[in-house]
């Protein structure tokens, strides 16, 4: 498992970022990439100007977070 020193080193600025709505995507979405084998980065739309945080695979699951709510797969 990569740590957060490894994520933040990743280039991330080819990444391709997907929305995931619960509802009307009209106030904003969260954004996700994958930008490794383990390892993802989360974004908000509402707040383009933010850098995305970077998470691996088992720390998203730990948050019940899951990619492929997203289109992404594992």
């Amino acid at each position: 498992m990569q740590n957060g020193n490894e994520l933040y080193a990743l280039d991330i600025s080819d990444a391709s970022f997907v929305q995931a709505c619960g509802g009307p995507c009209t106030e904003g979405c969260v954004t996700m990439a994958r930008i490794g084998e383990d390892a993802w980065a989360l974004g908000d739309s509402k707040r383009p100007d933010l850098p995305p945080l970077r998470f691996t695979t088992e720390e998203l699951g730990a948050a019940g977070i899951d990619p492929a709510r997203f289109g992404l797969g594992h």
